[in-house]
């Protein structure tokens, strides 16, 4: 599905030049959930970046599917990605002046789709992640793990390929942090594929395969057998 080759990229100033990756290699099947852990600065945020093609390498191929997208203008990654892709982010960013309902439907919208299929999707996975109740709510009038659960709806309203969770329990406490990453297990259980970054050890346990990045580079790559239950 995902096939990384010698990634690298560089962060330069007028005085110095920062390697934030150098040579990151790996592959992700589909259906896998791969965490991605290593210490603060080691070019985690920069990896999933490039990886939700956010932004390009400066060297090296990456593969999604059929496409190599390594040198995809804005335009072609921005198409693919909004097509292809659901994110999870630490902060939620969910747009404060729409409600729940109007939050979740945000991705359908730019995808073309019509009003009826809208609102029935919408309604099936604000069901699915018990948020059917609050869909008149603004943001600001949630919990943050309801807020989390608002922003696992949007991300995989639009049924995409992968999920990208850049440190999804982040901001929230360990109980709304586990129901979370419950909730991501639960959807790669049902075939989604998710990556996710986190410095939690006990949360990379729910993945299937566990990579470390430190200074920019993979340094060991953990495959279980079986990831610890939901």
């Amino acid at each position: 599905m995902i096939s990384l080759k010698n990634i690298q990229k560089f962060y330069r100033t007028d005085e110095v030049e920062t390697t934030a990756l150098n040579g990151v290699s790996f592959d992700i099947e589909n259906g896998e959930f791969v965490a991605i852990m290593g210490p603060s600065g080691c070019g985690k945020s920069t990896l999933l970046n490039i990886l939700g093609m956010l932004d390009n390498p400066d060297n090296g191929e990456y593969h999604f599917y059929e496409h190599e997208v390594a040198q995809y203008t804005e335009r072609q990654r921005a198409e693919l990605r909004k097509k292809s892709i659901g994110f999870v982010f630490q902060s939620f960013n969910l747009i404060d002046e729409l409600t729940v309902y109007e939050n979740v439907e945000l991705p359908l919208l730019y995808l073309g789709f019509d009003a009826s299929y809208r609102k029935q999707r919408v309604h099936e996975v604000l069901e699915q992640m018990q948020m059917m109740h609050r869909r008149n709510h603004f943001p600001q009038q949630l919990s943050g793990g309801q807020q989390q659960r608002v922003a696992v709806s949007r991300a995989i309203v639009g049924k995409p390929l992968v999920i990208f969770a850049d440190e999804p329990t982040g901001n929230l406490d360990s109980k709304n942090g586990s129901e979370v990453i419950n909730l991501l297990t639960e959807l790669n259980k049902a075939g989604s594929t998710v990556v996710m970054v986190t410095h939690t050890p006990e949360f990379a346990e729910y993945a299937s395969r566990t990579i470390h990045l430190f200074d920019g580079q993979v340094v060991t790559e953990n495959f279980k057998s079986t990831a610890k239950a939901a």
